[in-house]
């Protein structure tokens, strides 16, 4: 009997041939809760977006299930030790969209210090009316301090493209001795406590996985630390923000601005946000390249076929308690 995989989700072109060519493949449009729980009755495969929650509910329900393939690097949405009672693998889709989640975020702090999304406005709206002096005046940032809070890939990654803007770059991670150096060849970076780091960076840039440890990091005592006129960069998880808070540093002016990716509480954003001129606001577009977008989607099919043929999968984040 061929096995069942069910896909929450529609995803990029050719993402599931590896599937298609082994499985029954069900794509749903947008399966969560009670529909997702009905659907999942004889899948032995999920392969769900960051978005649908898999909680336990849904988990003790599944029958037959015994993978389930996060399109994401993140898993929170995922009930983990669930999974791992049930004897179900989870695994996620790390390294494929390092580089593009680097990318999209030097354009969104570009976009915030050099007021482009301001520009843009201004010239739709017909307000252009020639080049002044002091028109749109942003910040350069060479010779600026680049605070990174999370040091894996993608933070590493942000900080490597920090080298072609004459940016220092400064970070934070729970695996680094403060004081020390990381050498990533055209630059070095050097460890600091996270206290040290917002109180000193012009920029901060955040990438670190959303966890209890994690859930608000910056909160609004943490705001107060960050050095006036400062920029905060989120392109990692909403929650690690105290969003409300974020709107009343930025509205009482503290700040110079914020660029967001992802929001507390997606799609919704905090009261106020959407209104303010020095923030920029993008949909949660970090991997968005069809490159990556096609890598994520394959890994995870890799990683449903591997569990499906016996063997091990190439991203596991939980091994089953039981085989």
């Amino acid at each position: 009997m061929t096995a069942k995989v069910l896909v929450t989700h529609p995803l990029v072109e050719g993402a599931l041939e590896l599937l298609e060519r082994h499985y029954e493949v069900v794509v749903g449009d947008g399966l969560r809760g009670a529909g997702l729980r009905e659907a999942l009755v004889g899948v032995e495969a999920l392969l769900p977006l960051l978005t649908v929650p898999v909680d336990a509910e849904t988990i003790a329900g599944a029958d037959r299930l015994r993978v389930i393939a996060n399109h994401a690097v993140g898993y929170d949405n995922i009930d983990l030790e669930a999974a791992r009672g049930r004897g179900i693998w989870v695994t996620n889709t790390p390294g494929v969209l390092t580089e593009a989640t680097a990318d999209l975020t030097w354009a969104a702090l570009l976009a915030l210090v050099r007021r482009v999304v301001e520009g843009d406005v201004l010239v739709r709206a017909g307000r252009f009316t020639g080049w002044e002096p002091t028109m749109l005046l942003g910040v350069g940032l060479q010779d600026k301090t680049l605070g990174v809070v999370g040091f894996g890939k993608i933070g590493r990654a942000v900080a490597l493209r920090a080298a072609g803007f004459g940016t220092r770059v400064i970070f934070t991670d729970t695996a680094c001795q403060p004081g020390s150096l990381v050498d990533l060849g055209p630059i070095s970076a050097r460890c600091v406590a996270l206290e040290e780091l917002l109180r000193q960076a012009d920029i901060v840039t955040l990438h670190t996985p959303l966890t209890d440890e994690t859930h608000h990091l910056i909160n609004e005592e943490r705001l107060a630390w960050m050095r006036p006129g400062a920029y905060l960069v989120n392109t990692s998880r909403g929650p690690v923000v105290d969003e409300e808070a974020l709107v009343r540093c930025l509205a009482a002016g503290r700040l110079g601005g914020a660029a967001l990716d992802v929001f507390e509480r997606e799609p919704a954003l905090a009261p106020g946000l959407a209104e303010l001129d020095n923030v920029v606001l993008l949909p949660h577009v970090g991997s968005a390249t069809r490159e990556t977008r096609l890598a994520m989607a394959r890994l995870a099919a890799e990683n449903i076929h591997a569990v499906l043929q016996g063997r091990e999968p190439p991203t596991p984040v939980v091994r089953p308690a039981k085989d």
